[in-house]
């Protein structure tokens, strides 16, 4: 009996040529996939980054009309002291617990306006805040059953630094493939001259 010998791929010669391919086309993937991980995560880091501004600047808006309408008091005397003192009451809520932040509602801070004070938890924590809803025009809101629900929480938080300057820090955090994301941004607010 006679072999004839024919040429054709043996079966190591197959499982090499597709395990190159395999790495071949599996590499791309992955790289495309932690590329889509990276846009993700950055685009919700962009996002929080704004929200949390917000909540310094809502603070700061608090202390801004706080002097303005002192200042449009008739008769007001010693308009830095009175503004400043009338801040640091309206805000003491967020110094003592922290505050959530609903920049749809009235301005002030109470349970029926823009800052709430989170009572839920002992300390008070970001976890306890309720999470944020993306109204269709693009604005932010902590009114459940309004927009469509964010993963993003933020909080505010006001500390006194001196008899003069108070810290207010606004916290965002956001949970992303099984890692929970912060953004803090911090800025001291003092009282006007």
């Amino acid at each position: 009996m006679s072999m004839e010998k024919t040429s054709g791929f043996t079966l190591i010669e197959t499982m090499v040529a597709v395990t190159i391919l395999t790495l071949s086309v599996a590499g791309p993937l992955y790289t495309a996939d932690r590329a889509i991980v990276a846009a993700q995560t950055a685009s919700a880091q962009l996002t929080a980054s704004y929200l949390a501004q917000e909540g310094v600047e809502y603070v700061r808006m608090l202390r801004d009309d706080d002097y303005l309408n002192t200042y449009y008091t008739p008769g007001a005397t010693d308009v830095s002291i009175t503004a400043w003192t009338a801040f640091l009451t309206e805000i003491a809520p967020c110094a003592a617990t922290a505050c959530m932040l609903d920049p749809l509602k009235s301005a002030g801070v109470g349970p029926t306006d823009a800052l709430i004070q989170l009572t839920t938890g002992t300390p008070q924590t970001l976890y306890d805040a309720t999470p944020l809803y993306l109204l269709s025009n693009g604005e932010y809101t902590q009114q459940s059953g309004s927009g469509t629900k964010q993963v993003f929480t933020r909080i505010v938080q006001a500390a006194a630094v001196s008899a003069t300057e108070e810290a207010v820090t606004s916290t965002v955090t956001w949970p992303f493939h099984d890692t929970t994301y912060k953004v803090t941004v911090t800025d001291h607010l003092t009282q006007w001259q």
